[in-house]
């Protein structure tokens, strides 16, 4: 189970490192252009996959770096259940606005 954790959080870091490079480049060409800027990279369908897989693999390295976290340091089972549970809700709550939101400007960027 443990060696199950270990390669996921290094599979999730090897995947985040080229999707955060694109999303710095993402976003100095965003500052230059502002909100209209923001908008037309999130209408090309290529960039909004990046932008969610950015997000999504993302929250899911957070969830599991926290989860070690905890594990290793609350060392009171009902405290420790409590915080892994407001972990996974918190990560998968954020997580899903944050891929919500993205999605309905790419869907909805045209539609003005």
């Amino acid at each position: 189970q443990g060696v199950g954790h270990w390669i996921a959080e290094r599979v999730t870091s090897a995947a985040l490192v080229p999707l955060v490079i694109w999303g710095i480049w993402a976003v100095i060409g965003v500052a230059r252009g502002g909100y209209g800027a923001a908008v037309a990279l999130l209408a090309s369908p290529v960039n909004a996959v990046l932008v969610v897989l950015t997000l999504a693999i993302g929250f899911w390295h957070m969830h599991a770096g926290m989860r070690v976290v905890v594990e290793d340091y609350v060392h009171t089972p009902l405290a420790k259940t409590a915080v892994l549970l407001l972990n996974l809700f918190a990560c998968v709550l954020l997580g899903a606005l944050a891929i919500f939101s993205v999605l309905k400007v790419a869907f909805t960027a045209g539609a003005v």
